[in-house]
């Protein structure tokens, strides 16, 4: 059985492969959709904030963006 992952768990400098979203919350899948997250993405986790580890710094697809904790909780990854 594989471990279900987000992109919470990822340690800093880890790279995870986008595999879905937390099923539960319709409206915030569709917001990090906005935002660019779509399954197959690869992303890393550059750094993470000094209080209560938010927000979280990634690369996306090249592009560098800030995501809240809460966020990063509802992104399904897989470990590249």
């Amino acid at each position: 059985m594989t471990e279900k992952l987000t992109l919470r768990n990822l340690k800093r400098g880890e790279t995870g492969i986008v595999t879905g979203f937390v099923k539960n919350d319709a409206i915030r899948e569709e917001e990090l959709r906005e935002i660019g997250f779509a399954e197959g993405d690869e992303v890393q986790v550059l750094e993470y904030g000094s209080f209560g580890r938010t927000p979280i710094s990634v690369r996306l697809n090249r592009t560098i963006i800030a995501v809240r904790a809460n966020e990063a909780q509802s992104i399904e990854v897989s470990r590249a």
